[in-house]
């Protein structure tokens, strides 16, 4: 009789259900609340707006949240750490495999993908510091140009994560979902390392530091609302310069 059995899978072909664990929460939590934020905030941003309130609000928000990605990057999780992504060397061989189509698969940031995360933070820096001290057309409309360059980097970065996710299979909205890649894509690779022991009361004072700070300079930057009677949407800068007449 022939031997009709199925044979014994090898215990070296890949698992396609097994996955790695990349991106901590706190790193991915920060990420969906930016989206939220800069949303709200470009939805508010005119002032016949229904969300006009929650303008500045939103601004200070983005503040805290920016101050939370710097003190991550050094403290968090193995992949949300600057010195895992930012390797400006690896730029012209991750170039050299887009121009063949056929990029390297990276566990996080890739080196372009490094360039638009910092690109993004320091735009959204320049949008909160010219939103909290404008005072005339000259940063007014600073603002504006960086609100717009801010909504042409959003939409290159969403292009380019889809693309790669297409590009190499790899989904990256989903890990950023999940906190997981699968294991097959990243053969040998195991789960990242967790964040610092301390890492979580260190950002929390921070961003504990950042709210003191905002509050102290405008006791209701995060009450929506309370500028637009006043016309004042640049926040705490000019509260002073009202409270002195």
């Amino acid at each position: 009789m022939p031997n009709l059995s199925m044979p014994a899978p090898s215990s070296e072909t890949p698992d396609a259900t097994a996955r790695i664990r990349v991106w901590d929460v706190p790193v991915r939590v920060f990420h969906w609340l930016l989206v939220a934020t800069v949303l709200v905030a470009f939805l508010s941003s005119e002032e016949d707006s229904a969300l006009a309130p929650w303008h500045i609000p939103a601004g200070w928000v983005a503040a805290g949240l920016l101050v939370f990605r710097i003190v991550w990057g050094f403290v968090g999780g193995e992949h949300a750490r600057f010195v895992d992504f930012l390797k400006p060397g690896k730029i012209v061989h991750h170039l050299g495999g887009l121009v063949r189509g056929k990029p390297d698969r990276s566990v996080g940031h890739n080196a372009l993908g490094a360039l638009a995360i910092i690109a993004l933070l320091g735009t959204v820096a320049g949008l909160v510091y010219t939103g909290a001290t404008m005072r005339g057309e000259a940063e007014g409309g600073m603002h504006e140009t960086l609100a717009n360059g801010l909504l042409a980097l959003v939409a290159l970065h969403v292009v380019a994560v889809i693309a790669m996710s297409l590009l190499t299979r790899d989904n990256l909205i989903g890990a950023f979902i999940t906190g997981t890649k699968r294991a097959d894509l990243h053969p040998g690779i195991g789960d990242a390392r967790p964040p610092a022991s301390l890492a979580l009361p260190i950002a929390a004072v921070a961003i504990a530091g950042t709210t003191y700070g905002v509050t102290l300079n405008d006791p209701l930057a995060f009450t929506p609302g309370t500028h637009a009677d006043t016309g004042d949407r640049s926040g705490g800068a000019e509260r002073g310069e009202h409270g002195d007449d």
